[in-house]
């Protein structure tokens, strides 16, 4: 009688031998005294055959059957099941009973189809792999006995390829078909669907079957575009980027399985660029466009408007971009100051001007609302001479024209603030200011060029009357008491918001023409008489 003994059970078994399957197994044949007379093992090859099709001794095709991969049995054939009273001339005697010690390594059948089993497959799948899809994904490659014969982890580095156009296997092509990013499977190929009756020549045998266990990381199509979601679109948006806009804008740049590449956060600081002049990656140029101050977006970028084939740093070869992008703010180089008055008091007849002293409130901020500075905070007024320098170009523009009492909003460009490089641990550098400003007080100055005016009528002999000790020389010191006592009496007038004793000297020094601490009587002149004497000189 024929005997089978299963020395090992696996203890999975999906599937196990039937009639008219294929199968590939290892064997020791051997009689009953030990002796052996043949081995796969040694051949450094399995037996490859059809079970129940008369290819195999009758014993061997009844003691395949129900076999699971993997379950080693050990069989013993009698002689009418196995040569008979013939034998094998040279081989096997007539009559022999035959010991074999089989190990099943390999099974399908020519009806079976690719097999898909996910196992994980992720809450969110937006898209699936359709044919001509380029993806690219991680695979550990085991024949079905688990024989491991390939893995794109140990290379550290994805398998990418186009789907469905005859880059893979038939069986490959076929699995990868409705896969999401992020999703796990098991995909088993039959052999004629993978690399039939010769193998590939190296690593993979003929006629074995092969299960890759693969996780997709990435999925476009050459025709994609650049797909932009809204996350946040602020309720106020007065102006959207256009192309030559300046963007100031925070991102975390991830791959499309989630992996973190880049992020502006962690260098606590705002990529700043300008948008569809190139300076940027295709898709973030078309990305940027059409944005808010404060929007924030999602842009997922295929890899031909990204960093294409190659990649770049540690983002690999046609990888999929997802940046998630807030825009803190922007601005066009042609852009001038934006002044929005709120509040105008209705008695607004004396209105500020380049040389008038000024004392305001104000709160300065950037585009986005974060707050840089405030005065109220510090409990006490800002002071400037209007059109002196003593502020950015921008803020002098922005409080012209201003009435005690009026407050108003002024937007002011980097190139009319801070600039490229701002204030250090104070304003960043690009940024667009924002001050909403108070006008306290305003007292107005002197014309233009003047730092001292006379409110009346000017002494005919002022020389004389400045010369104290009536030397005929004006020493600093003199000089400096007889304006004091001017302005103190309301004669004279100083211009507003500078230091007097520096007012003093200029004037001083001005007259000083031959600059050796004395003005004399000839080197003294008004400025109305210096004017005088250049146009005769003209």
């Amino acid at each position: 009688e024929l005997g089978v003994e299963r020395r090992f059970v696996p203890e999975s078994c999906p599937r196990e031998v039937r009639p008219g399957d294929f199968v590939r197994y290892h064997y020791l044949g051997a009689f009953p005294d030990g002796t052996r007379f043949d081995s796969s093992y040694d051949r450094g090859s399995t037996f490859n055959v059809f079970v129940g099709k008369g290819q195999l001794i009758a014993g061997m095709d009844k003691a395949l059957v129900g076999m699971c991969v993997n379950e080693r049995r050990f069989v013993r054939i009698p002689p009418k099941l196995a040569y008979g009273s013939e034998g094998v001339p040279g081989v096997i005697p007539p009559n022999a009973v035959l010991h074999f010690d089989v190990l099943l390594i390999d099974l399908w059948n020519s009806e079976d189809e690719v097999q898909v089993q996910t196992y994980f497959k992720p809450e969110q799948c937006p898209r699936t792999v359709q044919v001509s899809d380029f993806v690219r994904y991680h695979y550990n490659g085991t024949f079905l006995d688990g024989t491991l014969f390939d893995s794109s982890h140990n290379r550290m580095r994805t398998y990418d390829t186009y789907v469905g156009i005859g880059w893979l296997i038939p069986g490959m092509d076929q699995g990868l078909l409705g896969m999401c990013v992020g999703e796990k499977r098991i995909i088993t190929i039959p052999p004629f669907l993978a690399y039939g009756e010769e193998g590939d020549g190296k690593e993979i045998p003929g006629q074995a079957s092969l299960v890759f266990d693969v996780v997709l990381l990435d999925l476009h199509n050459p025709k994609d575009g650049v797909v932009i979601e809204n996350q946040h679109v602020p309720e106020s948006c007065e102006r959207r980027s256009q192309t030559g806009d300046f963007l100031r804008y925070h991102y975390n740049g991830t791959l499309l399985d989630g992996t973190l590449f880049d992020s502006s956060y962690s260098r606590n600081h705002t990529y700043d660029t300008y948008v569809g002049r190139g300076y940027v990656i295709a898709g973030m140029d078309e990305g940027l466009l059409g944005v808010c101050t404060g929007e924030k977006r999602r842009i997922i970028i295929p890899p031909h408007l990204g960093y294409g084939e190659e990649g770049r740093g540690n983002i690999p070869g046609s990888a999929v971009l997802v940046f998630d992008i807030h825009v803190v703010d922007f601005h066009n180089p042609s852009d001038s100051v934006s002044i929005t008055v709120n509040y105008k008091p209705s008695n607004c007849t004396v209105l500020s001007k380049k040389g008038d002293y000024l004392k305001y409130h104000y709160n300065a901020s950037l585009l986005d609302g974060t707050l840089l500075d405030s005065t109220h905070s510090l409990g006490k007024t800002y002071n400037i001479v209007l059109g002196s320098g003593q502020v950015v170009v921008g803020m002098d523009m922005g409080l012209q024209d201003m009435c005690v009492g009026e407050r108003r909003t002024v937007i002011i460009p980097p190139h009319l603030g801070y600039g490229e490089h701002g204030v250090e641990g104070e304003v960043p550098g690009s940024a667009v200011l924002v001050f909403d400003i108070e006008l306290l007080e305003l007292v107005s100055g002197l014309p233009e060029g003047y730092m001292f005016v006379w409110n009346g009528e000017v002494s005919p002999n002022l020389f004389e009357e400045i010369d104290q000790n009536h030397d005929g020389e004006v020493l600093l010191e003199e000089f400096s008491e007889y304006i004091k006592a001017q302005v103190d009496s309301g004669q004279g007038k100083l211009a507003p918001g500078f230091d007097f004793e520096m007012i003093i000297k200029n004037m001083f020094t001005n007259q000083d023409r031959d600059g050796n601490g004395k003005v004399t009587a000839e080197e003294f002149k008004l400025k109305d008489q210096e004017a005088k004497e250049e146009h005769d000189e003209l």
